[in-house]
């Protein structure tokens, strides 16, 4: 095989690129690990100019990256309105806030053209394209309308709707009708597999949607998690809580992961469990992002007052309920955050895969290992279902598998986290990049197709 070529919306920036935070930059280092290998995308910058932007090459521990701006009305329109304003929330079942206009559909169109011509003069004939995520989905066919023949894979690393979701996309069908430019596409559960076929088959396509579910490096992890549990900030942590149990969230702050509602969980845990009262406390690390879009604010605004109101109701002059944190945590302190914990709370209403889950998994110490409560709704869900498992909505079903995970015994948490290290050591970052790059060199070609 010649060159992996990894295209993504954002390329790591140069402080990742030896030590990525980004769940896709994780992901994907493995594959770009020890072979020949480009990785292609937008720089992140916005500048101003006409014509196409000439790419800035940089090559680091023997990867090259090549990477783009975009003027400020492309990254509106492409990336904010449009990926993340409308493609986002359909692919995360929320159809209610999408926010569709032809204009933005038009930018997005027209940027991953860009992206197409130029990434095409960068590429060999021998080279591999892995193409990545939503914001992309019309690349393989702008590629191809270039003339390229080259094998080309695409992975989708957010849940797939069915089609009666999916078809409230003006334009769907077309979206469709590009992904057929792509020899084999790859989505992290059975169920997004079976979802995304079925809009082919309504439409007359030929189905190309296997499930290949991420991982993580839990070795790697797990040493990084060791190291950090001997932080000072860990220290500092652990004899903040006074003996008390730590249950622990961490997630971006969105409106897919089910924060609200894991807050009204934890509430109803206090509330109908008054035994836990100053014995536990719940940490949840949610960093701001798209902090401009008014959904996100609105989310910010309402886990404000809901701490608020909880602690408020709640906590005594030494013992508050929730902590709650808004800015980033270092991901080594934040692996050694997940080896203290007693319990994880993890409750996305819908998630592509939550690597999250399967990091707390690889932090655990073997002898008294902590306890993974999951939504029904990870994609991780049906890879960990010795978890204990919820459905987000229900706030005292939240409280029952909180209660439950912190009154289990020893016996029973080794046993359940045995079963789950198993697992996440099976399927890792690497063994994923490795199936789905065998799988696309032995996939059937995709068939020429006309230009939607």
């Amino acid at each position: 095989m010649g060159r992996l070529i990894i295209v993504s919306n954002r390329v790591p920036s140069p402080r990742e690129r030896t030590q990525p935070a980004g769940g896709l930059a994780v992901g994907l280092r493995d594959a770009v690990r020890g072979g020949s290998s480009m990785w292609f995308g937008w720089s992140g910058n916005q500048a101003e100019g006409d014509g196409d932007p000439e790419p800035s090459i940089d090559t680091v521990e023997g990867v090259t990256y090549a990477t783009i701006d975009l003027t400020e009305s492309q990254h509106e329109g492409f990336y904010q309105n449009f990926s993340n304003g409308i493609l986002w929330p359909l692919f995360h079942y929320r159809v209610g806030l999408m926010n569709y206009s032809r204009r933005d559909w038009q930018t997005y169109l027209e940027v991953n053209a860009l992206f197409a011509r130029t990434l095409v003069p960068l590429l060999k004939p021998d080279d591999v394209i892995w193409v990545h995520d939503y914001h992309l989905f019309p690349l393989g066919q702008a590629l191809r309308d270039l003339g390229v023949t080259t094998r080309i894979g695409f992975f989708l690393h957010i849940p797939v709707p069915p089609w009666s979701l999916v078809r409230s996309l003006p334009g769907a069908e077309l979206l469709l009708e590009d992904l057929q430019a792509y020899d084999l596409i790859g989505v992290q559960t059975d169920e997004d597999a079976d979802n995304l076929n079925q809009s082919f088959r309504v439409n007359g396509l030929t189905e190309r949607a296997r499930a290949f579910p991420i991982g993580i490096d839990p070795h790697e992890f797990r040493a990084q998690a060791e190291t950090g549990a001997d932080s000072g900030e860990a220290e500092r942590l652990h004899a903040s809580l006074r003996g008390a149990a730590l249950v622990l969230g961490v997630d971006r702050l969105d409106y897919s992961k089910g924060l609200p509602e894991r807050f009204r969980g934890y509430e109803a845990l206090i509330a109908r469990y008054p035994e836990h009262r100053g014995k536990v406390t719940f940490l949840q690390v949610a960093p701001v992002s798209r902090g401009d879009v008014e959904e996100y604010r609105v989310l910010r605004r309402q886990l404000d007052e809901l701490t608020g109101r909880i602690n408020g109701a709640y906590a005594e002059f030494d013992w508050t309920p929730i902590r709650y944190i808004t800015r980033p945590i270092a991901r080594d302190i934040l692996a050694g955050f997940y080896r203290m914990a007693d319990v994880a709370l993890i409750t996305p209403l819908r998630d592509g895969m939550n690597l999250v889950a399967k990091e707390y998994i690889a932090a655990q110490d073997a002898e008294s290992p902590g306890v993974l409560v999951l939504s029904h709704f990870a994609g991780a869900a049906p890879e960990l279902d010795e978890a204990v498992l919820v459905n987000p909505y229900d706030a005292d079903e939240i409280a029952d598998a909180l209660h439950q995970a912190l009154t289990m015994g020893l016996d029973e948490r080794k046993a359940r986290w045995s079963k789950l290290d198993a697992e996440v050591r099976r399927t890792t970052a690497g063994s994923w990049a490795r199936d789905f790059l065998l799988a696309l060199d032995e996939a059937p070609r995709a068939p020429p197709t006309p230009a939607a």
